[in-house]
């Protein structure tokens, strides 16, 4: 098996080559999105935890959760289109 000698100059380079890939990988969105707790989103909608679910379940409004964890999550850009959509409505 040949022996390959490493400098310090290639890990630099290494280096660099791999902060520059996870720069890219990491690449923050263009528009970030901002969550919403379950409890935000009923108050600003004024609704109820039962209604929150029937919108979830009825696919009205899109909720993700975290992996072993009670609290839900929702897009305020969703959550304020539905509240213009039900002021509309009125």
């Amino acid at each position: 098996m040949p022996v390959e000698i490493i400098t310090k100059e290639d890990l630099y380079l290494f280096r660099m080559q791999l902060l520059d890939d996870l720069m890219r990988l990491f690449k923050p969105m263009d528009r970030p999105v901002e969550l919403l707790k379950g409890n935000e989103v009923r108050k600003l909608l004024k609704i109820s935890a039962g209604t929150l679910q029937n919108y979830r379940i009825r696919n009205i409004l899109h909720g993700k959760r975290l992996p072993n964890s009670r609290t839900w999550y929702y897009s305020s850009e969703e959550v304020n289109k539905l509240k213009e959509s039900l002021l509309n409505q009125n």
